[in-house]
C-alpha cells in the first residue's frame, strides 16, 4: 500500500520541482508586508515581488519559487466570514507559488504545471478542467496562446478548455499598473460533492456555485501595463505570477473531503476533541467549532511569530479578534479554561520545520495566547450580558440590525470584537452594522490621535515613477547599475549631476531658489528605513559656489536616489561636478541612538523576558522611540535596570562587527528580523558583544564602530502605545548632556532655595511637603466650614420644584471662591439631608480661574436622572465638559459669563428637562 504524502512532504516536492527547472527558492516574507503600509496582511504570493512588477525593484534572479504566508482577514480578501462554514476557508494559508520576471511564459508555466500535477502527483487527467481569458466586452484580445498551450498537454480533454471573462480571468493589481489575462486549473472531486442537488435548475460547472469544482491553481500573465479604464499598453517585458492553495492540494492529493481532514488541520481539531473529552461521532455532529479553533489557532501563533499580538487597532484588533472567537467557539464545546496553546504546541510540531520563527518564538506564542484567553474570560460573560440587553432593545424596537456604535461600546468597553458579536446576533436571527462599527471605530482613533493606518492597495504612483525610470534607459545619464550608493564608508563625496527632476517631471537645470530632486552619481547620503531618518546635508559646487540644500532622500525607482531640497544660491547643469556632502554632526547624533535602540532592545528582553519584540521605531538626531510588545507598564525598578544594563554596555565599549550575510543563515544563527521591514537575499547584519554577543540583528541603517561613541543613555519616557505594546524614548550624547546639565543647574537652584546641600535636599524637601500638606488639610477644613456657612444661608433660596414625571426639589448655588473638595463634601452633606432632589453646586477657583462643579442626584431619582450626563450638559454649556456615575457628576469649564448664565433657573430647566432615562 502506498504512504500518503504528507502535507509538509507535498510542499517541499513543489519547491523542489521548481528549483530543479532554475527557479530561486525564496523564503515566504512576512504577514506584515515588508516596507508596505498600504496592504494590512501578505494577503497572497505576489506581495513581495509587487515592486517588480510596478518596475519599482530589481532582482539578481529571474525566476523564484516559494510557499507564502497569507491572511485574508480585511479589505477586498476577507475570508473569515466564511470559516467555519464550509471546508475550503481559512484565515492563514499558504499559497504556493512560481514567478517568471521577463523569462519564460506561457508556454513553460501551463507544461510544467499540467508536469506537476499528473505526472509527479498523479492526478487524474480527466478531472482536471482549465479556464483562460476572454473578453465579454470585446475590447482585450483573447488569450488564444494560453488555450493553444493547453490543447498541447499529453492527455488533456480538449472540452476541459474553458474560457470565461473578466471577472474569472483577468488580473489586476490595481485600477492602474501591471495587469493580465490568467488562466486557472480546476479538479472535478465528484457528483458526490454538489451541494446543489435539491435545486433542478441547477448544473454542476467549473466556476458555478456548486462545491464540485475545487479552483487548485492561477496561472496569471502579466503582459500588460493599465494607465486608464480603457488603456492598456503591452509591457516590455512579461511576467509569470501563479498561485496555488496549499492546503486545497493537499487535500486532493491526500484524497480527503476537506481541507480540515489533512494532516496539515485534523492533528489540531483532534487536540481540541482530546481536551473536550468528546468522541469522534460527536466531533462529527459539531463540527463547525472544531473548524474555527483550529484555523485560529494556527492563524494566531504565525500572526505572534511574526510580532503581531493581541490589541486594539489595525493587525493587532485582527490577532486579537481572532483569539477570542476562537475562545468563544471553544465555550459551545464546554471549554472554560485558557486551551489555545496546547493547540499551538501542536502547530508548532507541524509547522516547525518550514516555518522555524514558530519553534523561536515557541514560548511567545504560548505566552500571549494564554494572556488574551484569560483577558477575555474574564470579561466575556459581562460582555454578552450587555449584548443580550442590546438584543432585548432591539426585539422591543423591532429592529433586526444592531447599530455600529453600540458595536463599537461592546468591544471598547467590554472587550466584545465585532466578529463575535455579529456570530452571536446571527445565531439569533439578527445582524449587525458593520460599516458603522468601523467608521466608530475610525471616529475614536482620530479623537485618540491614532489617525487612520492603512491608505489603497499601492500601485498608483507607476506612471509617476516612470518618469525616474526613463532616466535609466537613457545611457549618457545613467550606468546599468544606477546611482553608487554607500552610506556606511563615506559621508562627503565628488560625483556629477546627471539630472533634475521638478513637479514630477524631468528638467535641465536648477537656479534661483528652485525646489526639486536632484540626482547625482554616487552618493553616501543614507535614506530613510528601518526607523532611521534620512541624511540631510549639502551639494555643492567648488566652480561657481553654488548651494542645494538636501532635506531628504529616496530611492523611488530601481538605481535612482533623489536628494530633496531647494538651491541656497548659483546654477547647477547637468555634468556639473558638484560635492555631497552629509551633516556628519547630524548623521553622528544618529548613529548614537540607533547603536542605542539596539542595547535597548537587548536589554529589555533580558529583564522583561524573550516575549519582547521590536514593534516600531524612530531613530532621529534628537532622540529614539523604541515600541515594543509587553503586556504591562514598566516599574520604576525595571525602567532603572535597563538605563544602567544600557550604560553599563557603553562604558563596556564594545566594537561593532557588521557583515554581509545570507538571509537564511542569518535567521538560523539567531539574528533579529524586524516584522514590515524589508529583506533581500543578502541582509546586513549587526553584532555586538564579543565572543557571546547579546545583541544580533539584520539592519540596514548607519552605527557607531564602539558603544562608548554613544555616550550616555537617559529614559525619557516609559507608556502605552496600545494594549500589548508599550513605547521608551530615550536620548544619548549630546541631547543626553544637555539633560544631565540642566538637571545639575536644577539640583543647585534647589540647594540655594532651601538653604540645603545635595546630601539633605530630599529630607528638606520631605519636610516642606508634609507642612505643606498639614497646611492644605487646615484650608480645606476652613474652606469647607466656609462653603457649609454659605450653603445653609442660600439653600433656601437657590431651591425650586421641577414638574416633570412627578415634582422634583431642585438646588442650584454658585459659591464664592472654594474649592472642589469643599464643594463635594457639601453636596453629600446635602444629599444626606434629602430626599427627591437634584443638586447642581459650582465655583471659579481662587486659584486657577477655572469653573469647577458638581452635581448629585438622589438615590431615589437614579432611575429617571443620572448624574454624569446632567454634569456632561453643563459643561458643554460653559465651554468646558463633563461626566460621571448615576448619583455623582463633575464639570468643568472656561467661560464665566456662560458659567453665571447656567445657573439661572431657566437654563437648569431646560439641562434638567432631557432626561436620560
Amino acid at each position: 500500500m502506498t504512504k500518503m504524502k504528507s502535507g509538509n512532504e507535498i510542499r517541499k516536492e513543489f519547491i523542489e520541482f521548481f528549483k530543479e527547472r532554475g527557479h530561486k527558492f525564496v523564503p515566504s516574507s512576512f504577514l506584515v508586508p515588508g516596507g508596505d503600509q498600504t496592504l494590512l496582511f501578505t494577503n497572497a504570493g505576489m506581495v513581495q515581488f509587487k515592486d517588480v512588477f510596478l518596475g519599482t525593484d530589481q532582482r539578481n534572479y529571474t525566476r523564484a519559487v516559494n510557499s507564502q504566508k497569507c491572511m485574508r482577514v480585511a479589505g477586498k480578501h476577507n475570508d473569515l466570514d466564511d470559516v467555519g462554514r464550509d471546508d475550503l476557508h481559512h484565515t492563514f494559508f499558504e499559497m504556493l507559488g512560481n514567478w517568471s520576471f521577463g523569462d519564460y511564459y506561457k508556454k513553460e508555466a501551463i507544461s510544467w504545471a499540467w508536469e506537476l500535477l499528473t505526472e509527479v502527483w498523479m492526478l487524474d487527467k480527466l478531472r482536471l478542467w482549465v479556464t483562460c481569458f476572454k473578453d465579454e466586452k470585446g475590447k482585450i484580445e483573447t488569450d488564444e496562446e494560453a488555450a493553444e498551450n493547453w490543447r498541447h498537454q499529453p492527455g488533456i480533454d480538449p472540452g476541459h478548455i474553458l474560457f470565461f471573462g473578466r471577472k474569472d480571468n483577468f488580473w489586476e493589481m490595481a485600477d492602474t499598473g501591471p495587469c493580465g489575462p490568467c488562466s486557472e486549473i480546476h479538479f472535478d472531486k465528484g457528483e458526490a460533492f454538489c451541494d446543489k442537488k435539491d435545486d433542478p435548475n441547477h448544473q454542476c460547472r467549473v466556476n458555478g456555485d456548486c462545491h464540485r469544482y475545487l479552483e487548485l491553481w492561477n496561472l496569471v500573465f502579466i503582459q500588460y501595463n493599465r494607465t486608464s479604464p480603457t488603456t492598456l499598453d503591452p509591457l516590455p517585458a512579461r511576467h509569470v505570477d501563479t498561485g496555488m492553495g496549499f492546503e486545497r492540494i493537499v487535500s486532493v492529493i491526500q484524497g480527503v473531503d476537506s481541507n480540515y481532514r489533512t494532516d496539515l488541520l485534523m492533528p489540531l481539531i483532534e487536540v481540541v476533541r482530546a481536551i473536550t473529552g468528546e468522541s469522534e461521532a460527536d466531533r462529527e455532529k459539531n463540527f463547525t467549532p472544531y473548524r474555527v479553533i483550529a484555523d485560529h489557532a494556527r492563524a494566531a501563533s504565525f500572526l505572534i511569530a511574526d510580532g503581531v499580538v493581541p490589541g486594539n487597532v489595525g493587525r493587532n484588533y485582527i490577532c486579537r479578534m481572532i483569539i477570542r472567537r476562537a475562545s468563544r467557539f471553544g465555550s459551545k464545546l464546554g471549554l472554560t479554561e485558557p486551551f489555545l496553546g496546547k493547540v499551538a504546541e501542536k502547530v508548532v510540531d507541524i509547522y516547525g520545520d518550514a516555518y522555524p520563527e514558530l519553534r523561536k518564538n515557541h514560548k511567545t506564542i504560548i505566552d500571549n495566547l494564554t494572556r488574551e484567553e484569560e483577558r477575555f474570560q474574564s470579561t466575556v460573560v459581562s460582555g454578552l450580558a450587555f449584548l443580550n440587553d442590546a438584543v432585548a432593545r432591539m426585539i422591543s424596537a423591532k429592529v433586526i440590525v444592531l447599530d455600529g456604535q453600540t458595536a463599537f461600546d461592546l468591544y471598547a468597553t467590554h472587550g466584545l470584537p465585532l466578529e463575535i458579536s455579529r456570530d452571536v446576533l446571527r445565531e439569533m436571527g439578527f445582524e449587525v452594522d458593520q460599516k458603522g462599527f468601523f467608521d466608530a471605530m475610525d471616529e475614536h482613533r482620530l479623537h485618540s490621535g491614532a489617525g487612520k493606518e492603512f491608505g489603497p492597495l499601492g500601485g498608483e504612483d507607476a506612471e509617476f515613477y516612470s518618469n525616474y525610470a526613463e532616466l535609466l534607459r537613457k545611457e549618457n545619464l545613467l550606468k546599468e547599475t544606477g546611482v553608487e550608493y554607500n552610506p556606511y564608508d563615506f559621508s562627503t563625496v565628488e560625483t556629477k549631476i546627471i539630472g533634475f527632476v521638478q513637479g514630477g517631471k524631468i528638467v535641465s537645470q536648477f537656479e534661483g531658489d528652485a525646489e526639486g530632486e536632484i540626482i547625482v552619481g554616487r552618493t553616501g547620503f543614507y535614506i530613510e528605513a528601518g526607523g532611521q531618518v534620512s541624511d540631510t546635508g549639502i551639494i555643492f559646487s567648488r566652480k561657481n559656489d553654488s548651494v542645494f540644500e538636501v532635506k531628504d532622500v529616496r530611492k523611488p525607482a530601481p538605481g535612482i536616489i533623489v536628494h530633496f531640497g531647494k538651491v541656497k544660491k548659483g546654477i547647477f547643469n547637468i555634468s556639473d561636478e558638484v560635492v555631497a556632502e552629509v551633516n556628519l554632526k547630524r548623521r553622528q547624533d544618529i548613529m548614537r541612538n540607533h547603536t542605542a535602540t539596539h542595547l535597548l532592545h537587548a536589554q529589555l528582553r533580558e529583564i522583561l523576558g524573550e516575549h519582547v519584540r521590536q514593534a516600531g521605531s524612530l531613530v532621529a538626531p534628537d532622540r529614539l522611540r523604541f515600541d515594543f510588545t509587553h503586556p504591562k507598564a514598566l516599574s520604576r525598578e525595571e525602567l532603572q535596570k535597563i538605563e544602567d544594563g544600557v550604560n553599563s554596555r557603553v562604558l563596556d565599549n564594545f566594537s561593532l562587527n557588521i557583515a554581509q550575510k545570507n538571509l537564511s543563515q542569518a535567521l538560523e544563527e539567531g539574528a533579529m528580523a524586524l516584522f514590515g521591514e524589508k529583506y533581500g537575499e543578502e541582509v546586513r547584519t549587526i553584532t555586538i558583544g564579543g565572543e557571546k554577543p547579546f545583541s544580533y540583528e539584520l539592519c540596514g541603517g548607519t552605527h557607531v564602530d564602539e558603544t562608548a561613541e554613544i555616550g550616555t543613555f537617559l529614559i525619557i519616557s516609559e507608556g502605552s502605545v496600545a494594549a500589548g505594546i508599550r513605547r521608551i524614548e530615550a536620548v544619548t550624547g549630546r541631547n543626553a548632556y544637555q539633560i544631565i546639565e540642566k538637571r545639575n543647574d536644577l539640583i543647585k537652584e534647589l540647594n540655594v532655595l532651601l538653604n540645603s546641600n545635595e546630601t539633605d535636599i530630599l529630607e528638606i524637601v520631605g519636610h516642606y511637603k508634609s507642612k505643606i500638606q498639614e497646611l492644605e488639610g487646615i484650608n480645606q477644613k476652613d474652606l469647607f466650614n466656609k462653603t457649609k456657612k454659605e450653603y445653609e444661608k442660600k439653600k433656601d433660596s437657590s431651591t425650586f420644584t421641577l414638574d416633570l414625571d412627578k415634582p422634583v426639589n431642585v438646588i442650584s448655588i454658585r459659591f464664592e471662591g472654594t474649592s472642589a473638595e469643599a464643594i463635594i463634601n457639601t453636596i453629600d452633606l446635602f444629599a444626606s439631608e434629602n430626599e427627591n432632589s437634584i443638586a447642581i453646586f459650582g465655583t471659579i477657583d481662587p486659584y486657577s480661574k477655572k469653573i469647577i462643579g458638581s452635581v448629585k442626584v438622589t438615590n431615589d431619582l437614579t432611575n429617571s436622572y443620572i448624574s454624569g450626563d446632567i454634569a456632561h450638559r453643563i459643561g458643554k454649556f460653559i465651554n468646558g465638559g463633563g461626566g460621571g456615575t448615576a448619583t455623582i457628576g463633575q464639570f468643568g469649564g472656561n467661560d464665566p459669563e456662560k458659567f453665571e448664565k447656567a445657573f439661572e433657573k431657566d437654563s437648569i430647566i431646560n439641562i434638567l428637562s432631557e432626561k436620560t432615562k
